[in-house]
């Protein structure tokens, strides 16, 4: 007996019973690494969004060789969050883009969190030191803004810090101020740090406030 044809398309085209452009052929595998291309750059986005840089020095080196002198980009760059994280990267390349990136790459893969006070100033005074780079940063108040120069203020302005005098006493080398400003910013700690590292409370850090002793006094020149 003869049987005919059986009619429309075939049930599966390829090997393994598979259809054509499915997840086991090279469709399947171009649609995955777009779809990894695509979750890349949405994850650079949000880094580029939570992140604030800036550039904060960029020099032009010659290596000498057999043939003559290269010139190369030598990036010097500060990142930061502005929420209490900030980082810094020095990044070469022969051309200033590129050494910018390596830069702003690296700057986020060193960062460290800054305790700060009410979010916006230093817990307490603090010097740091680098080779021959010293900086002397300060806690003030309310208002002040940032009184620093040079490399320091762009590490404040990334950091989020609003109120914080900073002096240079040492070399005004951008990296060793950089560097010198880190080494101060990772000495600092916030009071209940302290108390938890020495098995007390905060209120045994902290001195009394002010009202507290001014009201006795008050109360003593009264009876007077």
């Amino acid at each position: 007996m003869a049987y005919a044809p059986r009619s429309g398309p075939p049930r599966s085209g390829g090997p393994g019973g598979q259809r054509p452009g499915g997840d086991g052929g090279e469709g399947g595998d171009r649609r995955r690494g777009r779809r990894r291309d695509e979750n890349r750059d949405q994850r650079q986005d949000r880094e580029n969004d939570e992140f604030k840089d800036k550039l904060v020095t960029i020099n032009r080196v010659a290596k000498v060789v057999k043939g003559g002198r290269r010139f190369s980009f030598a990036a010097l760059v500060v990142v930061g969050d502005e929420k209490g994280r900030v980082g810094w990267g020095a990044g070469k390349a022969r051309e200033v883009p590129e050494a910018i990136r390596k830069a702003t790459e690296r700057a986020k893969r060193g960062l460290i969190r800054v305790p700060m006070r009410e979010g916006r100033t230093l817990h307490h005074d603090v010097i740091g030191e680098f080779g021959a780079g010293r900086v002397i940063l300060r806690a003030a108040p309310a208002g002040t803004g940032i009184i620093a120069g040079g490399p320091m203020r762009a590490v404040f302005e990334v950091l989020g810090m609003g109120d914080v005098v900073a002096k240079c006493t040492g070399t005004t080398n951008p990296h060793n101020m950089v560097k010198a400003t880190f080494a101060g910013l990772a000495r600092c700690a916030s009071p209940r740090s302290v108390a938890a590292r020495r098995g007390k409370k905060v209120t045994d850090i902290l001195p009394p406030a002010r009202t507290e002793t001014a009201a006795p006094d008050a109360e003593a020149a009264a009876n007077v």
